[in-house]
């Protein structure tokens, strides 16, 4: 048999009192610190704030109190130890008050003080050690095991939930607006770091005075613990291995909850502003509202089609959930809208600034992305594999670049720019002429037809005869030939045609 000095955390004075008022009590002679010795000289305050602590300590644990030890004795040395520091307050003085407060606790709470060895061991304990065991004791009572289980849980939500508010303001001004008025930074400019690290401070060093816990001597058979070892269980060995599931059906619940409330904010102040007649605020323009934000929309977009893939995942813990499956069916069908509001917002931006090359090319990739979507919940609901799916989309994206090369772009562009500057001639419309000679010959109608209107614009007129040059010299090999310049060759030479001949 062998004997060993064991801290025991789960005996120690005062148990029956709750944790709580434990903790609320411990703030009260933090705020008492503080308004003795924040930014003040000390003093006599160190006096006060001692036979505070040390009544505060005692109250804390009065079920382990002592009743049996000389109780005289502890007072006489408490008191002792109080009169340098009453008489004057230095290093010495203090010192002297701190051994008083330790060994009065020490001798009213520890019911292994037999031996002087004993006495130090407490004092190292409370003074030394205490401070850096409240943070342990502070992870127990903030119960961090609970704590990681509900990082694990909200983890997804509120990160992909940050960033689709982030991307959402960006391309709402109301949203960004409503996200201005919370204006965190002027709480923060009245936050007082000194005062945060001082009550930190000041409650590590109050806390073991409050939650005493002393050492004792205990009996061990380390013969018997040799014979027998405890073979830890399997689940022990692999506790530490097991890595924490980010996309767990709780998870991906409470994502699809949030996620779907945040989509029908923005989904109702589009069909509200954007497809309705609402009224928008003073401070926020019709132009402001719809011009902007089609491109953070269609990102938006795409990161939840990539979460809805990942947690709707064949053979994943929500594929078989009656509850996930029609929140995600919700979630898709608000990224559909949320995409056919960003082809609105396009198509009003095209109107003001009218059609290039690259906004068409948009058009083309939000309409693949809202194809993908639909896709998305037909393999869901079908039951389809990845391989399905990614097969669906190519077949998409086939069949709409096969139909994208049968339609002349340039000549789509430029009779749209020129027939939409003509309607809206006078309202601040004007054609880019530099643009629209440089689609080619293909635009040689439009330009025509803005000559006619807009008169001899030197610009047009000297751009229109090097296209000719260049439709002329593709006409002039049947190498260079092609049907859509047969086409635009034979209109070029109607005799009806405006500039013919």
């Amino acid at each position: 048999m062998t004997s060993v000095a064991t801290p025991l955390p789960h005996l120690y004075p005062g148990q029956r009192h709750p944790a709580g008022l434990k903790l609320a009590l411990a703030f009260c002679l933090v705020a008492l610190a503080d308004w003795l010795f924040y930014d003040q000289r000390e003093g006599i305050s160190v006096v006060v704030f001692a036979v505070a602590l040390m009544c505060g300590s005692l109250a804390a644990n009065y079920d382990g109190l002592d009743r049996s030890r000389a109780l005289p004795a502890a007072a006489v040395i408490f008191l002792a130890g109080l009169l340098p520091a009453a008489e004057d307050l230095n290093a010495m003085s203090f010192v002297f008050l701190v051994l008083a407060l330790g060994i009065g606790v020490s001798i009213l709470t520890n019911p292994n003080l037999k031996s002087l060895r004993d006495a130090w061991v407490g004092l190292r304990d409370l003074l030394v050690i205490g401070p850096f065991r409240s943070i342990a004791d502070a992870a127990g009572l903030l119960n961090l095991a609970a704590l990681a289980a509900g990082f694990v849980l909200w983890f997804v939500p509120l990160a992909l939930g940050g960033v689709f508010v982030f991307l959402l303001a960006s391309a709402n001004p109301l949203i960004e607006k409503w996200l201005a008025l919370l204006n965190p930074g002027s709480a923060a400019s009245h936050v007082d770091t000194a005062r945060m690290l001082f009550w930190l401070a000041a409650l590590l060093v109050i806390w073991p005075f409050i939650r005493l816990r002393w050492r004792r001597t205990v009996e061990i058979d380390l013969d018997a613990i040799a014979a027998d070892p405890i073979e830890p269980a399997p689940d022990e060995e692999n506790a530490s291995t097991t890595s924490p599931d980010f996309l767990s059906t709780p998870t991906i619940l409470r994502s699809l909850i949030l996620f779907n409330l945040l989509f029908s904010l923005q989904t109702a102040l589009d069909v509200v502003y954007l497809w309705g007649d609402g009224e928008l605020p003073a401070d926020v323009t019709y132009a402001d509202y719809a011009h902007r934000g089609a491109y953070p929309l269609i990102v938006t977009a795409l990161l939840a089609a990539g979460f809805v893939l990942t947690a709707m995942r064949p053979g994943g813990p929500a594929d078989a959930s009656r509850i996930i499956r029609p929140l995600v069916y919700l979630f898709v069908a608000q990224n559909v809208m949320l995409v056919l509001s960003s082809i609105q917002r396009l198509h009003l931006y095209v109107q003001v600034y009218l059609l290039t090359y690259w906004r068409i090319a948009a058009f083309v990739w939000m309409l693949l992305v809202a194809i993908g979507l639909v896709l998305i919940v037909v393999q869901i609901a079908l039951k389809r594999s990845d391989e399905w799916l990614i097969g669906a989309n190519l077949i998409s994206l086939a069949c709409t670049v096969y139909v994208c090369a049968l339609i002349n772009f340039a000549a789509v562009i430029a009779d749209y720019n020129v027939s939409r500057s003509l309607r809206a001639a006078g309202q601040g419309v004007r054609i880019d002429t530099a643009y629209l000679v440089g689609l080619g010959p293909q635009a040689l109608p439009a330009i025509d037809k803005a000559l006619q209107r807009l008169g001899n614009d030197q610009c047009l007129v000297s751009g229109r005869a090097r296209l000719i040059e260049q439709q002329q010299q593709i006409m002039a090999s049947w190498r260079s030939w092609g049907f859509r310049s047969f086409r635009l060759q034979r209109t070029l030479d109607r005799p009806d045609h405006p500039t013919s001949g």
